[in-house]
């Protein structure tokens, strides 16, 4: 097993190198297993491979009493591999886990951007992968939205984000943990039954597996790999047509051609087009409101006032003044 899991960190790692050559990372730690885990693995993996510079962040919620001792156990860790770490402190407490993402992200974001590295690592394992789809499933997530934990993928023109241990499993990172006997913080937060994703990791899934078979967490992670391929397909193909029907000099698009397309296509067409020229997210209201009368109009209309804009239909465009 722990042969498996250098195997399988190194194929992905060494994917990573190839997409950017001269690799510059920080990496997003928690004290947990996994995170221990990759910091041995990446200490292990520089001795055999040219990195251009390593940083690890932690980044403090003050959800734990204990913070105090869990951050110097950090530091002592990072400390003995001779390893720079940054420590941030939220002040702000919040007990939302989609709040303290946002944050979290924009601080690993924003240090990038300071100190100029490109590829932010994180310890995202297979189970992860697992309960985020639930988690989102439950909100009623988007095809986007349960199929976003992969491999890798792009924050910014400058900034990747990488998973290499996406392919691994919690047991695996465990074992890699035991054999080698890294001090492994043990978060009681974890164990909080209150949090969504402690209840999907320790009743749905061992449910799901115990009644359904254990075979049903690999069934789970095809599932997602080819739902991701197909939603690429879907995203590549919609971005081709943004291209094709926006307007080369106004802002504006043409919707008599948008109209033919299915309606899945529509939506994200229009996503896109005001997310790209107003950083606007449109809500589900607006959305059906400005398509109903996308397909059933071909007369100048002002649809409706959202954010200080105005959406009008005029022969073959939608476009805002």
């Amino acid at each position: 097993m722990i042969i498996d899991l250098y195997k399988k960190f190194k194929s992905t790692f060494f994917e990573q190198i190839n997409l950017v050559p001269e690799l510059s990372i920080i990496v997003a730690i928690s004290g947990g297993q996994d995170s221990i885990c990759l910091i041995k693995l990446i200490e292990d993996i520089k001795k055999t491979k040219y990195i251009l510079k390593v940083e690890y962040v932690y980044i403090d919620h003050q959800w734990k009493q204990d913070s105090k001792y869990h951050i110097n156990h950090l530091i002592n860790l990072i400390n003995s591999f001779k390893q720079k770490i940054s420590i941030y402190q939220i002040k702000s407490v919040t007990s939302s886990e989609n709040k303290a993402r946002t944050i979290r992200y924009q601080i690993l974001t924003k240090h990038a951007f300071v100190y100029e590295y490109n590829t932010l690592i994180t310890a995202h394992t297979n189970t992860d992968k697992i309960e985020t789809f639930f988690q989102l499933l439950l909100r009623g997530s988007s095809l986007e939205g349960i199929t976003s934990l992969n491999m890798c993928s792009q924050l910014n023109e400058k900034l990747y984000i990488f998973r290499p241990l996406i392919k691994a499993s919690r047991l695996e990172t465990a074992c890699f943990c035991r054999n080698f006997s890294l001090p492994i913080w043990s978060d009681i937060s974890n164990y909080n039954y209150s949090t969504y994703r402690n209840r999907i990791r320790y009743e749905l899934i061992p449910y799901l597996c115990q009644f359904f078979g254990i075979q049903t967490i690999d069934n789970l992670s095809s599932f997602l790999s080819i739902t991701h391929l197909e939603n690429e397909y879907i995203k590549q193909n919609t971005l081709k047509l943004y291209l094709i029907t926006r307007h080369n000099k106004y802002i504006a698009l043409n919707y008599m051609i948008i109209k033919k397309q299915h309606n899945t296509i529509q939506i994200r067409i229009l996503y896109i087009f005001f997310y790209h020229n107003f950083n606007i997210v449109l809500n589900k209201e607006i959305m059906y409101k400005i398509l109903y009368y996308f397909n059933n109009n071909t007369n100048y209309i002002e649809i409706i006032k959202y954010h200080k804009i105005k959406v009008n239909l005029h022969f073959n465009w939608l476009y805002i003044n």
